[in-house]
This record gives C-alpha cells, structure tokens and sequence, in this order.
C-alpha cells in the first residue's frame, strides 16, 4: 500500500493537549479527504479515547513521557496512529461493556474506550510494540480534491481551537 506521512505530533502526557490533537487531526482529515462531518466527528472522537487512554498508559510507567500522533494516507484513506510508552494490553481479553440497563453500570468507569474507538472508524488495530502501544485508526475516503499529493505543515505550538457555534436559535 502506498501511502504517506502528513504530520507528526508529539504531545505532552496531559489531558488538556488532547483538545490541540483532535482539532489538528481534524483539519488534516477535512482538508485533505471527502469525507462527511459526521464522519470526521467521529475521528476526532476515537483520536480523543486513543489519546486519553495513552496518556493513562504514560502515567503510569512514565508521566514525562509523550504521546506520539502520527497522520498518514493513501488514495483511499486517512489513518491515524497513537503510540504511548505504557505496558500495554490485549484489547481481545477486553469482555463487552455492561448494557446501560445493567444496575452494575452505575459503578463501571473504564473500559469503553476501546469499544467506542472500534465503533467509530473504519478499522482500529491495536498493537504492543517495543516501546509500548500503538493504536491505529483507520477511515476509509478519497482525497478531497482528487489529488492527495503534497503535505500539511501546521505550527501546532500556535494552533488555537475554534469557539464553540451559537445555538441555533
């Protein structure tokens, strides 16, 4: 498969920078893929859970460490990928989430982070690496323009999000 780098992000094991991963994953998916709004919502939301549970897995063997974000593509998609330093885990060993029904929910805090993320994309692969896990998400779309040659560069030191819309009144 033929694809290539788009950015790179390095941020800190924090939850306040996964705001500035989402809003520039976002704008590399909108920019350069055709893909709906829905869609791209839901990206940022899957990016949002792989980012929050890396910063979990950084915290616990090294809080200094970063969670790297990467952004690639190809002619038919965009994909994602969220590494941390944690220990790591086998999503398959994961049980199903307790329906909301379930009185026990109440107590139930974690762990619906994973099902959400296989949800929401196309296809999400989780992986142990050497140097901890990388999650990578998938959607499937064409270049927004046809053409998806050439690169985003983005100075995300700078990146402010955009205000919240105004209710429709």
């Amino acid at each position: 498969m033929d694809r290539s780098l788009v950015l790179e992000l390095d941020i800190p094991s924090s939850p306040e920078f996964i705001a500035i991963v989402r809003l520039v994953v976002a704008s590399a998916a909108s920019a350069r893929r055709a893909l709906v709004d829905e869609r791209i919502d839901d990206l940022k939301l899957a990016v949002s859970e792989a980012c929050t549970n890396a910063i979990e897995a950084n915290t616990s063997v090294d809080p200094a460490a970063p969670v790297h974000v990467e952004v690639w593509e190809a002619p038919d998609r965009i994909e994602v990928c969220v590494q941390d330093r944690g220990p790591g885990f086998d999503p398959d060993t994961l049980g199903p989430p307790l329906t909301v029904t379930d009185p026990e929910r109440l107590r139930f805090e974690h762990g619906l982070g994973v099902p959400l993320i296989k949800m929401l994309v196309d296809s999400a692969v989780f992986a142990r690496t050497e140097k901890g896990t990388s999650v990578n998400l998938t959607l499937f779309g064409g270049p927004a323009d046809g053409d998806d040659t050439g690169a985003i560069y983005m100075d995300v030191a700078r990146a402010q999000p955009d205000p919240p819309p105004l209710p429709d009144a």
